[in-house]
């Protein structure tokens, strides 16, 4: 970064970490400890599809490798073609026992797309967990920012932002959280919330 770009302000965007995904199941725990949440075994990405068959292989690729899974006991990955928004998702679902296998799975799903040069095209990746009163939270984790956010929904597309932000503050040593609050977007209909 330049002087030029200090002085007006401007930053280096910071590069995408995937292995903060790995702090995932440490979170968990102080989730479970401290506030009553359990993973629900369900965890997505997020990505813009692009067109063409390169794209189109990696995406059966990775569907084929996460359904190779099926014989450990998880479920076939689930593909949402284009939502209300544009983006696509693939839903993986584990035993919520095994908080591992499902961040493997998001991890893989995001390492393949990287890797094949389809990093612009993710957007997040969710990992979901509820307690006994019913509520339902996801840790978001944006590609773009390499950072995590808790994003708790209530019905009629409202947010429960004291719960997201009590989450905060409880999982400051376990994940790198996005401090930018404006950057805590909703992501109203992703699969399993």
């Amino acid at each position: 970064m330049g002087f030029l770009d200090a002085l007006l302000g401007r930053t280096k965007p910071v590069k995408p970490d995937l292995d903060q995904l790995f702090g995932l199941p440490s979170a968990a725990i102080t989730l479970e400890a401290a506030a009553g949440f359990k993973p629900t075994g369900v965890g997505s990405v997020c990505f813009a599809a692009a067109e063409g068959n390169a794209f189109a292989q990696v995406q059966q690729d990775v569907q084929a490798l996460l359904d190779a899974d099926t014989a450990r006991g998880g479920q076939p990955v689930e593909l949402t073609p284009r939502d209300a928004y544009g983006y696509t998702w693939l839903t993986s679902r584990q035993d919520p026992d095994d908080i591992v296998s499902l961040v493997n799975d998001v991890h893989a799903v995001n390492s393949a797309l990287e890797s094949q040069g389809f990093g612009p095209q993710l957007l997040c990746s969710l990992v979901n967990f509820s307690d006994v009163q019913g509520r339902r939270l996801a840790l978001v984790y944006l590609y773009k920012r390499g950072s995590f956010y808790p994003f708790a929904p209530l019905v009629g597309e409202k947010r429960d932002n004291p719960l997201e932000l009590q989450i905060k503050a409880m999982l400051g040593n376990d994940l790198r959280l996005e401090q930018d609050l404006t950057r805590w977007f909703p992501v109203w209909g992703a699969p399993g919330l």
